[in-house]
């Protein structure tokens, strides 16, 4: 079992400030003057650092420097109950939003460990409460998880959050940290807060490699299936550019083109801040994928080997984005990882 008191790496920015005064040439001793005559001297330039300047609000340093709040779960109306658990409709509180979800609880004695499970892009203009990862949310319940699958802002019945696309979505990942939050601080004796792990598939994968950046040791570990690339531009060059999305050239007017602004773009990439995860991840990831290249999770998987970060990924032989004939067996395996980590 992971004790709450475990060493967590705070979510801060560590800038280093230094300065560089001297009274006098270097190696003279340094003379005093008479009381009666001392003076205050002005500073100069040389013994002034300036400032160091605030990071991109729209930026992983900016959501790493921030106080991230979750709480007030609530548990609402029963959707299914079945022999293995029980399904609610449920809210809780991320950084000021109101964020819906469903909650799977199971039958029997608790405390049960828990997940988050964070879904791949679904249109939030057709989005329904808990779309997206329905397979995932049963099984994980009948093998004991309290699951909790979040809906994001703006979606089903969630706060809006107008500028979240223009900002890349980053607000999602503040919805988990939250949500993690959320179930630790519930207080409700089916919940095991020491036991908590992420699930996320597709879009949800780049959402949870975000998460583990900005609050490593939140959770115990992480599984992601057929993951976005951890880098953005690679996402808007697939899935929205050749749709004309409107939102490329709000953004690229906000932040510029790669070309044009790369320090924008190597801050919102998980894999620039490789070196701050903490916790074991898998990566399932179909070969025969069209819409997440394969090589999206290798190039991920290698940068986060290269930081030294215990990583591990998975080539499903023949699937595709929507795992099918072995969805069941890489199932397994991801119940067989949380279950060696969620102790």
């Amino acid at each position: 079992m992971r004790l709450r008191g475990r060493a967590c790496v705070t979510a801060c920015l560590v800038l280093a400030v230094v300065t560089g005064c001297t009274n006098g040439e270097a190696g003279a001793p340094e003379r005093s003057e008479p009381a009666a005559t001392r003076t205050e001297r002005p500073a100069t330039s040389a013994s002034l650092s300036p400032a160091p300047e605030p990071p991109d609000p729209v930026s992983l340093p900016a959501l790493i420097a921030r106080e991230h709040t979750g709480s007030g779960l609530r548990l609402g109306a029963v959707r299914t109950r079945n022999a293995a658990y029980t399904q609610y409709a449920v809210t809780y509180e991320a950084n000021g939003l109101t964020i819906s979800g469903l909650m799977n609880v199971p039958e029997g004695k608790g405390p049960f460990p828990a997940l988050v499970l964070a879904h791949g892009y679904i249109d939030p203009a057709v989005y329904t409460t808990g779309r997206g990862l329905a397979r995932e949310q049963d099984l994980l319940a009948r093998n004991g998880y309290v699951v909790l699958h979040t809906d994001y802002r703006n979606h089903a019945g969630s706060d809006d959050d107008a500028d979240n696309d223009v900002n890349l979505r980053l607000g999602y990942t503040e919805d988990v940290v939250a949500a993690v939050k959320a179930l630790r601080g519930a207080g409700r004796p089916e919940i095991d807060g020491d036991r908590i792990g992420l699930l996320g598939r597709s879009m949800g994968g780049g959402v949870v490699y975000n998460t583990l950046v900005v609050a490593p040791g939140l959770v115990d570990a992480a599984v992601v299936y057929a993951p976005v690339s951890s880098r953005p531009e690679e996402n808007i060059d697939r899935f929205q550019r050749p749709d004309g999305d409107p939102v490329v050239a709000e953004i690229e007017a906000a932040h510029g083109t790669p070309e044009e602004n790369p320090a924008f773009w190597r801050e919102v990439s998980p894999v620039t801040y490789a070196d701050r995860v903490t916790e074991p991840l898998l990566i399932q990831h179909g070969t025969a994928d069209d819409t997440c290249p394969l090589k999206w999770s290798e190039q991920t998987a290698a940068a986060f080997a290269a930081a030294g970060k215990d990583v591990r990924l998975v080539e499903q032989p023949g699937e595709g984005h929507t795992f099918s004939a072995r969805w069941r067996s890489s199932m397994d395996t991801t119940m067989d990882f949380f279950a060696r980590h969620l102790r």
